[in-house]
C-alpha cells in the first residue's frame, strides 16, 4: 500500500520532531508491508523568510494532492511583530480552511508512567485520565468577520455558525462516543450567546439519533472549571472553535506534559491533518531536546484516521508505551530513577519498539 503523505515541519522544533515520526513510520512500513511517499513544503515563519508568506500555494496545493498531512509546529518570538495576515499561525489557519479541516480530535491521556508530572492531586485523578476532545475547526469567532474602524480605537471579530456546521461535528462526537463509553459533554455558552443557543439546539435534535449515548450540557467556564475540580468526569467532549482552543490546551496540561498529546484534523471522508498540540519551542530547536512522542503518536493517528490501518496505530501506541515502561525519558517528561535520552534517541527507541 503507497501512501503519499505531506510534510509541513514548519519551525523550531517542528523538524527535529516530525524527522522522528518519519523515522517511526519507516519501520512501520517495514514492519507491515506498506510504502510510504514524503513530500516536504514550507509553511510558517520559514515559509516567510523563503518565500515572503506563511502559506505558499505551492504547500497549499501540495497537500491537496497527498493522502494525509504530518505538520510538525509554527511560529516563534521572531514574527510576532508582523501583522495579523502576515504572523505564521496564518498557515495554520490557512490549512484548516484550504483544505477543508472542520474536525480537531484532541485525546488528553495520562499515561500511568507519568503520573508523578500530572498537577492535580493523585486522589482526583484515580487510576488515571482518557478524554477526547471533539472540536468545530472552521468556524466560530477565527473565521468570522473581523475589522477595525477607520480611528483605529475599535475593532470588532464575529463569532458565527450555521445548523449544518454544528450538525456536521456534532454526529463525529457522537460517534467517537458510541466507541468509547457513550457519554458526550457539549459545552457552549448559551445564557448568553445566540450561537451558543443553535448550537445547544442542533446537538440535542442530532442526539435523538444517537439514544444510547448519555448527552449533557456545560456553560465553557464551568466546564473549565470541572476539568480541574474532576476530570474523570469527561469522556468526549464537543465544543465550538475557540471553546475548544482552550480546553483542549486545559486537559492537555492535567495530563502532565504537553509534549505527549497527538491531534487529528479531519475533513468528510478520510483525509487528515495530523500535529502534536504543542508549540515550536525555538529555544531548543536543532539540540536533540525536544519530545517526539506527539508528533510519533499523531503518525498513529494519521494511520488509522485516514488509512484505516488500526493494527499499525496500535503497534506505535504499543511501541510509546513500552519505551515508557522500559524508562526511558526526554528531559520534559524526566524524573528520578529514569533514564535521559534526545530527541532522535527517543524515536530511535520507539522505532525499534515498532
Amino acid at each position: 500500500m503507497l501512501m503519499h503523505i505531506a510534510l509541513v515541519p514548519g519551525d523550531g522544533i517542528g523538524p527535529d520532531i516530525v524527522s522522528e515520526a518519519v523515522r517511526v513510520l519507516g519501520m512501520v512500513g517495514q514492519k507491515f508491508g506498506h510504502q510510504f511517499d514524503f513530500s516536504t513544503y514550507l509553511a510558517g515563519g520559514i515559509a516567510i523568510d523563503t518565500l515572503g508568506t506563511p502559506l505558499p500555494e505551492s504547500t497549499l496545493s501540495g497537500c491537496q494532492e497527498s493522502d494525509a498531512v504530518l505538520l510538525g509546529a509554527v511560529g516563534g518570538p521572531k514574527w510576532d511583530s508582523l501583522g495579523g495576515d502576515q504572523r505564521p499561525e496564518k498557515a495554520l489557519l490557512g490549512l484548516r480552511g484550504g483544505l477543508g479541516l472542520f474536525c480537531n480530535l484532541r485525546p488528553a491521556l495520562l499515561y500511568p508512567q507519568l503520573a508523578a508530572a500530572c498537577p492535580l492531586r493523585p486522589e482526583i485523578i484515580g487510576d488515571g485520565l482518557d478524554i477526547m476532545v471533539v472540536r468545530e475547526l472552521t468556524g466560530g469567532i477565527y473565521f468570522g468577520k473581523r475589522g477595525k474602524n477607520e480611528a483605529g480605537d475599535a475593532a470588532f471579530d464575529t463569532m458565527a455558525y450555521t445548523v449544518a456546521e454544528i450538525e456536521r461535528i456534532s454526529r463525529i462526537a457522537f460517534d467517537i462516543a458510541m466507541k468509547r463509553h457513550k457519554h458526550l459533554t457539549s459545552v457552549d455558552k448559551a445564557n448568553i450567546l445566540e450561537t451558543s443557543r443553535l448550537w445547544r439546539s442542533v446537538v440535542n435534535r442530532v442526539s435523538k439519533d444517537y439514544p444510547e449515548v448519555r448527552l449533557d450540557h456545560l456553560y465553557v467556564d464551568n466546564a473549565a472549571m470541572q476539568l480541574v475540580r474532576n476530570p474523570r468526569q469527561f469522556d468526549v467532549i464537543v465544543t465550538e472553535n475557540m471553546f475548544g482552543d482552550i480546553l483542549s490546551d486545559e486537559a492537555s496540561m492535567i495530563t502532565g506534559s504537553i509534549g505527549m498529546l497527538p491531534s487529528a484534523s479531519l475533513r468528510t471522508g478520510d483525509f487528515g491533518m495530523y500535529e502534536p498540540i504543542h508549540g515550536s519551542a525555538p529555544d531548543i530547536a536543532g539540540q536533540d531536546l525536544a519530545n517526539p512522542i506527539a508528533t510519533i503518536l499523531s503518525a498513529a493517528m494519521m494511520l488509522r484516521y485516514t488509512f484505516a490501518l488500526e493494527a499499525e496505530a496500535a503497534a506505535i501506541e504499543a511501541a510509546v508505551i513500552q519505551t515508557l515502561d522500559e524508562g526511558w525519558r526526554t528531559k520534559d517528561i524526566m524524573s528520578t530513577g529514569m533514564r535521559l535520552v534526545g530527541t532522535k534517541q527517543m524515536g530511535s527507541l520507539i522505532a525499534q519498539a515498532v
